[in-house]
């Protein structure tokens, strides 16, 4: 039924949900080719495998990775697992497109070293856990109260994740 005004209310789940008004990190693309602000030392290792180091500091939209990576114009594939994705954002939601090729990829998450708790995002638990299992848009943090910048952690747990861009909401 609708409401007598005749209007709907629409409200989107997930990362179909309305931005939050409080978002200071962009859109960010893990390929080289329009990666901005990577920080892991000795930069990007175009089309080759290779171990990064994690950032020692970052700063508020600076990121990088951790662990044996081949970065391409498009994405990162992992090589070997455990390996990371560090991110330092603004926002209230954190969104990584990612794909897994042919079978499942187990990740953890954490914020600001934590387990998310009540922060976690649709396609993670309270502890941080999450599988990926298809090409998509996955939810992986929503904060309850936004005021600060953190540090976002994801941690794979099996190789063959493929990481292609984050967005924030």
């Amino acid at each position: 039924a609708l409401p007598t005004n005749g209007l709907v209310k629409v409200s989107g789940v997930g990362a179909e949900a309305a931005p939050n008004v409080d978002v200071e990190s962009p859109e960010t693309y893990i390929g080289y080719k329009r990666a901005d602000s990577f920080l892991s030392p000795g930069g990007f290792v175009q089309d080759a495998a290779h171990t990064y180091k994690a950032p020692a500091h970052l700063e508020q939209n600076q990121w990088g990775l951790s662990g044996n990576w081949t970065d391409t114009e498009e994405s990162a594939t992992l090589n070997s697992a455990p390996s990371k994705i560090l991110f330092r954002f603004h926002a209230r939601d954190v969104h990584l497109v990612l794909g897994a090729n042919g079978k499942a990829v187990r990740f953890r998450v954490t914020l600001d070293g934590k387990a998310p708790g009540a922060n976690h995002g649709f396609d993670t638990n309270e502890k941080g856990e999450g599988q990926v299992k298809e090409q998509r848009l996955y939810q992986l943090l929503r904060q309850k109260d936004v005021n600060d910048d953190h540090t976002f952690e994801i941690e794979f747990l099996d190789p063959g994740v493929q990481a292609f861009s984050f967005t924030f909401g």
